[in-house]
């Protein structure tokens, strides 16, 4: 079972998120203000976090960049009534992986939730059906992923990815030796658009570098000046 922590203070969304996902068998823990969400994420293990920006004590951005301070992993998926571009790019650069604006079909919060806990591996349980087989595999250089187990290694050596930054190595491994724009990253990776001239592609892509590229001389994620990014041969 699932433990997601619900960090909101409407009592009406509460109920409706708690009594859905309860009955779809997670375990819903509930803070219903930042200062608390903080501390209860500090003192347990969760597998992810559902988060209103708008909350009573502390906005929901500044929770998730505490949060993000001692916890890179966790995906946070955001609730938010402020529709605009400016708010989303805002909640994403700030360490979320994912927004839902309200009003929302529960239906929508579960796939979401399905979605971002695929990507971190967190998901729950193995289908007897699926098997480990090649397709989930990818091999680039001495770079491995695998998308089943949604472990990553660069020579032999594992390497710990939040979702986001998991995301955007399988976009890259998707593309190899094609320069991809920020706009593509953008639309990809996070589904906004780039019209507002967020530089949180060049911060994520700065992220993953650190990690895959970090310990090894032969580099590959490449900046092409002017274009974008490439992921291609040292």
């Amino acid at each position: 079972m699932k433990n997601i922590i619900l960090i909101e203070d409407e009592s009406s969304v509460v109920s409706f998120i708690k009594k859905g996902l309860q009955e779809l068998e997670y375990e819903i823990s509930v803070a219903l203000d930042g200062s608390t969400g903080i501390k209860m994420v500090e003192n347990n293990d969760f597998d992810m976090i559902i988060m209103d920006i708008m909350l009573p004590d502390i906005n929901g951005l500044e929770v998730c960049r505490e949060i993000r301070k001692k916890n890179k992993t966790v995906p946070i998926l955001f609730l938010t009534a402020l529709d605009s571009s400016e708010n989303i790019v805002m909640g994403l650069e700030s360490g979320g992986d994912d927004y839902l604006v309200k009003p929302f079909k529960f239906i929508e919060l579960v796939a979401r939730i399905k979605s971002l806990l695929r990507r971190s591996g967190h998901s729950s349980g193995t289908d007897s059906n699926e098997i480990e087989n090649d397709e989930n595999i990818y091999q680039f250089e001495d770079l491995t992923v695998n998308d089943y187990t949604k472990k990553v290694s660069r020579n032999g050596t594992e390497i710990s990815l939040t979702s986001t930054e998991y995301k955007l190595l399988l976009y890259f491994l998707n593309n190899p030796e094609k320069v991809i724009s920020r706009a593509e990253i953008l639309e990809a990776v996070w589904g906004v658009n780039y019209e507002l001239g967020t530089n949180v592609v060049d911060v994520y892509v700065n992220y993953l570098r650190k990690k895959i590229d970090s310990q090894d001389d032969n580099k590959i994620i490449h900046t092409v000046i002017g274009m974008g990014y490439v992921l291609k041969k040292p």
